[in-house]
């Protein structure tokens, strides 16, 4: 999603106001009652890669239902009444957690679900800071951004191995009767993310060290995962970029010798074409999983196809043979 474009439309506000009920996993002050008895448990998700991990545990135990359409990331989601309903009918909602869902509480608190549990996927995951908290000195002029820490963590399969794993956890605790499938489903898909870090790591080995820059702050932990550095245009999607980024993207592709620009598929390659054809490279594709198209949300094998065509840009990016 290289776009060279104008700040997008400022969200609107949710609406709905009430006193702010938090609820959090795990250290809530109610315990919910297990799932009715032949029924299957009503599981909530955030937006793609937690509904695609939900999916993987929650085999045939529960239904999942999505907060956020497939087509729409977090940056642009706005609650509906149908997504009050939706939290109000579940027992359990899963987050990626780190600020990535910023309409949540609000959303919760309109819900008035005091049954409803919230697991958040990143407890006890290993965060990097954004880059205004580690001094990376990207100065946009904009008073939003990802906080004190990049949110990204399910672009590192590892990482992604600790948040199924929360969410396994999660799912028992509240439906104890499916306890060993949930078991069971967490442990097939995990084994399936750490072989895909195992094929990644060595496909990526031979660039240690080498810079790639994508259009927004979406990379780091993909990056610090196998040996390789993260650059980027803009800190959030919304943000414009500035004369003063332009020049720091093509300065850096001209140092580290980048053969790639790598764009987001949400925003397709036009916007990038100009910079690409100034500089004399090509323009690639990594897909931060933001979003996708509802059949691939309903595959929790989307997750690992993704992430192996990602690799593959990247080497690209890198002027090898993909």
């Amino acid at each position: 999603m290289f776009a060279f474009c104008a700040a997008r439309l400022s969200r609107l506000a949710a609406g709905l106001s009430l006193a702010l009920v938090l609820v959090a996993w795990p250290g809530r002050s109610q315990a919910s009652d297990p799932a009715p008895e032949g029924q299957p448990l009503q599981v909530a998700t955030t937006f793609l890669p937690i509904t695609l991990f939900t999916r993987a545990v929650a085999g045939d135990c529960a239904t999942v239902t999505a907060l956020i359409p497939p087509n729409l990331g977090p940056h642009d989601f706005q609650a509906t009444p149908g997504d009050l309903a939706t939290l109000r009918g579940a027992r359990v909602l899963v987050k990626n957690g780190l600020g990535m869902e910023h309409f949540l509480d609000k959303l919760i608190a309109s819900a008035e679900n005091v049954q409803l549990v919230v697991i958040d996927s990143s407890r006890n995951v290993a965060t990097l800071d954004s880059p205004e908290e580690a001094g990376h000195g990207h100065e946009h002029g904009h008073d939003h951004g990802h906080g004190e820490v990049n949110p990204h963590i399910w672009l590192d399969p590892l990482r992604a191995v600790q948040q199924v794993e929360t969410i396994r956890n999660g799912l028992v605790e509240a439906d104890p009767g499916c306890a060993e499938g949930y078991r069971r489903n967490a442990a097939a898909y995990t084994a399936s993310l750490r072989e895909l870090n195992t094929e990644l790591a060595a496909q990526l080995k031979p660039y240690a060290g080498k810079t790639f820059i994508a259009f927004h702050d979406f990379a780091p932990y993909f990056a610090q995962r196998y040996n390789l550095k993260a650059d980027f245009l803009v800190d959030v999607p919304e943000m414009s970029p500035t004369p003063r980024d332009l020049q720091r993207v093509a300065a850096k592709v001209k140092a580290t010798q980048l053969k790639a620009l790598l764009t987001e598929p949400q925003e397709g390659e036009r916007s990038f074409n100009a910079l690409a054809k100034d500089l004399g490279v090509t323009i690639s594709v990594f897909d931060p999983l933001e979003t996708g198209s509802k059949q691939a949300s309903q595959d929790p094998s989307t997750y690992v196809a993704v992430m192996r065509a990602n690799g593959a840009s990247l080497v690209k990016a890198f002027g090898g043979a993909p």
